[in-house]
């Protein structure tokens, strides 16, 4: 938990050049340290993603499966220490004042409406669902990254990231020409 905090703090301008014990002193409490790495990630326009290969366009049509699929990606799961500090610290800020659960809850909104401008239909917007996609790609990871198993761990997140997309219906671009989905169709021969 120390080193994802301290990854997301090194983001925050002004702190990416202090030592380690110079760190902690800049913040009169673990509250105030989590309200200011929380208030710098999601809701910072100069963010980048730092997971290598990851790419998030926020301006897209399609940015709600692109957060879900870089969210519970492989690259996240591996880059502890640039984590997004929802999947890093949770059970901390639960226990913590209420500043730090202030940015925990506007990160999670920031989230839940990037999430919510690709769910648009008939017209409306679909919250309860975007609330739910954010909270199965947080929880997932969190609970993926408490696993000693890898194939456990990874078959976590898959299924979390399959059955994320199904709920924002971000899936059916993977539907054949014919409107069946690939996985109905009957498998095909090898060719040798």
């Amino acid at each position: 938990m120390e080193s994802a905090l301290l990854g997301a703090a090194r983001e925050t301008p002004g702190l990416g050049e202090l030592t380690h014990g110079g760190f902690y002193s800049y913040f009169k409490s673990k509250s105030d340290l989590y309200a200011e790495v929380l208030g710098c990630f999601f809701t910072d326009p100069q963010w980048k993603s730092c997971w290598e290969g990851v790419h998030v366009d926020l301006s897209s049509t399609d940015v709600g499966s692109q957060v879900v699929r870089a969210y519970l990606s492989r690259q996240h799961y591996e880059d502890v220490e640039n984590s997004c500090p929802m999947v890093a610290l949770p059970t901390d800020v639960a226990s913590s004042g209420v500043s730090a659960k202030r940015a925990f809850e506007t990160v999670f909104k920031a989230m839940v409406s990037v999430l919510e401008r690709s769910l648009v239909q008939n017209g409306r917007r679909r919250r309860a669902t975007a609330q739910g996609i954010a909270a199965l790609s947080i929880g997932g990871m969190v609970v993926a990254r408490t696993m000693v198993d890898r194939a456990l761990a990874d078959e976590l997140r898959a299924a979390c990231t399959a059955v994320a997309l199904n709920l924002g219906g971000w899936d059916k671009k993977s539907k054949s020409e014919s409107g069946k989905s690939k996985r109905s169709q009957p498998p095909r021969a090898a060719v040798s």
